[in-house]
């Protein structure tokens, strides 16, 4: 069987790095306003943004520039400017610390005799760093870094690897892009629950009507459901 893992918040934190450092820019632009008035704006960069920059702290970096550009209608200093950057260098080299569970389910799928697959989005340059700092690249047959996990992209991944509802099954902590998609399709998706999800990530309780899955509250529970 082939089993692929996400890799931000599966196997490693990482949301509570990017959300530290977005509460670091609300501080900075707080004469701007409170966070609850600053985030919407926030969030409105990025997404007009994410068809040009994708994914990761580059294109947060980069999001956060422009949002305090607009916010103080250019006003904001260059050292405010030069902060936001060195927290976005401070994203791109984290220490990666491994979730409870990964060091232990990982090796074992790998004795059960299955193919084991990283299947992140992002930035290619960060997601590769990230492997290689976490030290788990030796365990992963196959590494796919892509621009968006959508059906589409599923897709084409299934027909490279000749995947079948039978053979394959996807794990990771978000709804939107590791469960729902897989689901949709067809073929077999097990959540992991994180407690930080990007708003970018949320679903609506109606998304979720029909679809099936498997849930687990931590990631060692998976080897349950796997030969």
């Amino acid at each position: 069987m082939l089993i692929a893992f996400d890799a931000d918040d599966t196997l490693w934190p990482n949301q509570p790095h990017f959300d530290r450092v977005e509460a670091t820019f609300f501080d900075i632009l707080a004469h701007c306003g409170d966070p609850a008035t600053l985030q919407p704006q926030m969030y409105a960069v990025q997404r007009r943004n994410m068809a040009l920059y994708g994914y990761g702290a580059k294109a947060l970096t980069l999001s956060l520039i422009e949002t305090a550009i607009q916010l103080t209608e250019g006003a904001v200093t260059s050292a405010d400017i030069q902060q936001l950057l060195d927290l976005g260098k401070d994203l791109l080299r984290f220490r990666i610390e491994l979730l409870p569970g990964v060091a232990e389910v990982l090796p074992e799928l790998r004795l059960r005799g299955h193919r084991l697959m990283l299947l992140t989005k992002g930035d290619l340059f960060d997601q590769e760093s990230k492997l290689a700092r976490s030290g788990l690249g030796d365990l992963f047959d196959h590494v796919e870094v892509v621009s968006e996990k959508d059906e589409p992209t599923y897709q084409r991944l299934f027909q490279r690897y000749q995947a079948t509802p039978d053979n394959f099954i996807m794990i990771g902590n978000s709804l939107k892009s590791d469960v729902l998609p897989v689901v949709r399709l067809g073929y077999r998706a097990i959540h992991v629950p994180y407690h930080a999800t990007w708003i970018h990530e949320q679903v609506s309780d109606a998304e979720l009507v029909g679809m099936e899955f498997q849930q687990v509250t931590q990631l060692a529970e998976v080897l349950r459901y796997l030969p």
